[in-house]
């Protein structure tokens, strides 16, 4: 009740403050109507979008916009794809709150996250990093599935999320402030500056939000950690001329994950109590379903992550028939961690490098070519891990130096074809010094085609086929390989991850409805997998066998005259007995979402619901117990559920609108309606990834976003 009584003062007391800025603002704005003139601009890389003359991909792509991303209330990358087909947001850990975007049914490790355009993200920013990309400032999201699915990202064997970033066409600033249930909050701005000639552009992104842990069986132990973001972006855009285009962009992104005890929320005070003694008993009669009494610090993982990102694009335009953009890229991706006893500290950095070239050859065909350098390296450090004589340390070089060629052709007026090859040459080196020599020194060849066909004005085929690559370099590509590694850590990797995918996609777009059926198939070679040793240390290795996924879905949506919107989707993923084997936590395999948007008037509304069909657990290796020592295992039935997320917008005055909402509103919890997801392990082992079902119950909010 306090936290609602204080929820409802703060949303009045800011709802009256804006309400009294809006006014004023709208009297400003009317006294001064004669003198101004609103002045919306497009700079050069607009015009040449629009002409075709950057075009790099025909692809099937799934864009989630700007206003999609606002009616799901969606404050980071993961909650803004979620419901996206082909794409899962797998939460692959209740006290890290490790998210791991899954598209195809691919593992998170096999999505590279680009931001506009360029692979900002590390290897280490893959798993605790999805949570903290803010969408303040955020244009739309582009998701393109498929080995080989971009150009500069061909280690993305499961495909690519591209994240785009507004670009202001004029001077505005917006402000959202929303408050949750149980301590949880955000706050964004985005403020835009363009100069009176058009020839600057600036913007400037500030998002801070919070979650709090959640505790569905009120044992003590959250199911789901607290997640606290802070996000600062800042854009810079001028035409140098009329031929010249220059942007820089500077980003800091820093986020605190901190799961297990609920009455601790400070690490300081979780690490005061750590003697490296484990207490004889953790949970009342053993039974993870019973109360913890245990020390803080045997259940607590807390990960810091600093992220700081810096990428400058050059784009010339030579002639109408031919451009050239140089882009440098760097970030630097730092993570302090603590897991039940094991800490962790690691130093990823990235250093990219591209010179891109689109030449119109005649009418009918647009070469793209061009070369780009990634230089990765990673440091990690543990004292923990030191003390055992069988520890390897994961640190890494990484790098790819590589060419592409790509025609974009249109062969008619129904037929456009995109063929595309890329030469890579690349070296991956685990640096430890129990590990001579270079792992991994291999020139690859990576060809795609993408074909779009249209059989009318209102159907049309798309077909993709490629091959993709990746290395596999850090014992976080299976989750919670990191707990064990206190008692020693291996790595034999010295093969490249190699894909090969085929889509095929159907679509029809008629006034009102529109239907997309989809299909693929990948095929992996020497997917990398955690093992053990002989003498039972963890192993990061890979698998002899091939591994393959096949998928299928179809999205519809259908546009009603009085602004009422339905849509959704149904998919189908099926694993082979190889893939089933690599995963930690058991993917979905049946999934049906409907959703539907309502806008009228000043009013709007928004629902997504989405039914997650039953899996057998034991196809994916489960097995834990309750009790300690008990012969009675946990269910290996994950049974289906239902999750459904609401919104209600209210347009109050030009400037400023009014929202309430509710993630999960069906409170549909893991711990709270099906079985923990603490467990025993055969050996008597605690681990805390039991996990099948949504780990956060309902969080309802409610917000106020103005914008002048």
């Amino acid at each position: 009740m306090n936290t609602l009584f204080r929820m409802t003062v703060v949303i009045l007391t800011i709802g009256l403050i804006s309400l009294s800025t809006a006014t004023l603002a709208e009297t400003t704005l009317n006294e001064d109507a004669e003198q101004m003139d609103e002045v919306i601009v497009y700079g050069i890389r607009d015009r040449l979008y629009q002409s075709g003359m950057l075009k790099d991909a025909i692809q099937k792509t799934e864009v989630v916009d700007n206003q999609l991303i606002e009616l799901r209330q969606a404050v980071n990358l993961s909650q803004a794809i979620a419901a996206s087909p082909g794409v899962r947001v797998s939460n692959e850990c209740s006290m890290c709150g490790v998210k791991r975007i899954m598209l195809n049914g691919m593992r998170g490790e096999h999505t590279t996250i680009l931001t506009d355009g360029l692979p900002l993200h590390t290897m280490l920013a893959g798993y605790y990093a999805v949570d903290a990309i803010a969408t303040t400032g955020v244009e739309r999201i582009e998701v393109a599935r498929g080995a080989g699915a971009s150009l500069t990202a061909p280690e993305a064997i499961g495909g690519t999320i591209n994240v785009i970033s507004a670009n202001p066409t004029k001077t505005t600033f917006e402000m959202d402030v929303a408050i949750e249930e149980d301590e949880g909050y955000l706050f964004s701005a985005w403020g835009s500056w363009v100069s009176d000639d058009g020839r600057q552009r600036a913007s400037l992104v500030t998002q801070l939000d919070r979650h709090d842990k959640f505790d569905g069986d009120a044992n003590g132990v959250g199911e789901a950690p607290l997640q606290d973001n802070r996000n600062f972006v800042g854009r810079f855009v001028t035409d140098l001329s009329n031929h010249d285009s220059l942007t820089i962009r500077a980003g800091l992104i820093d986020s605190e994950i901190f799961g297990g005890p609920t009455a601790f929320d400070n690490i300081d005070d979780v690490l005061n109590t750590f003697d490296g003694i484990e207490s004889s008993q953790l949970f009342v009669n053993d039974d993870v379903r019973q109360q913890y009494i245990g020390k803080p610090w045997e259940t607590t993982e807390w990960i810091d992550t600093e992220r700081n990102e810096l990428s400058i694009s050059w784009l010339h335009e030579l002639s109408a028939d031919f451009n050239t953009t140089l882009s440098v890229a760097y970030s630097d991706h730092e993570q302090d961690s603590f897991y039940e006893g094991f800490d962790y500290k690691a130093e990823n950095k990235l250093t990219y490098l591209d010179v891109r070239s689109n030449f119109a050859l005649n009418n009918d065909h647009l070469l793209t070519f061009g070369i780009d350098q990634r230089d990765e390296t990673m440091r990690s450090e543990s004292e923990a891990g030191e003390q055992s004589a069988a520890y390897v340390e994961d640190s890494f070089d990484y790098l790819v130096r590589g060419m592409y060629l790509q025609d974009t052709w249109t062969a008619s007026d129904r037929l456009q074809l995109s063929l595309a090859v890329r030469i890579d040459q690349i070296e991956a080196d685990f640096v430890a010094i129990q590990k001579p020599g270079v792992e991994i020194d291999e020139t690859v060849v990576a060809p795609r085609l993408d074909a779009r066909f249209e059989h009318n004005e209102n159907w049309s085929s798309r077909f993709s086929a490629g091959l993709g690559y990746r290395s596999p370099l850090s014992f976080f590509e299976t989750d919670h390989g990191i707990l064990d590694a206190g008692d020693g850590f291996a790595i034999d990797i010295d093969e490249l991850e190699t894909s090969r995918a085929v889509t095929y996609a159907l679509s029809f777009e008629g006034e009102q409805l529109t239907t997309t059926f989809s299909a693929a198939f990948t095929e992996v070679e020497d997917l990398a997998s955690m093992e053990e040793t002989p003498t039972g240390v963890p192993l990061l290795t890979q698998l002899a066998e091939k591994a393959s996924i096949t998928t299928m879905d179809v999205a519809w949506g259908y546009q009603f005259d009085n602004g009422l919107t339905l849509g959704g989707t149904v998919e189908k993923f099926h694993y082979d007995e190889v893939f089933e084997s690599s995963y930690a936590i058991a993917p979905i395999e049946e999934r049906v979402t409907i959703s539907a948007d309502y806008m009228r008037g000043p009013w709007s509304a928004y629902m997504n619901a989405i039914w997650i069909g039953s899996r057998d657990l034991s196809t994916y290796g489960y097995e834990g117990f309750n009790v300690l020592g008990s012969s009675e295992q946990k269910s290996l039935n994950a049974e289906s559920y239902v999750t459904m997320d609401v919104r209600v917008s209210l347009e109050t005055t030009r400037n400023m609108s009014v929202y309430l909402g509710a993630y999960n509103l069906l409170n549909e919890s893991q711990g709270d309606d099906m079985e923990s997801p603490l467990f025993w392990d055969a050996d008597g082992a605690y681990d805390v990834a039991y996990i099948y079902g949504p780990l956060r119950g309902r969080e309802i909010y409610a917000g106020i976003k103005l914008e002048f």
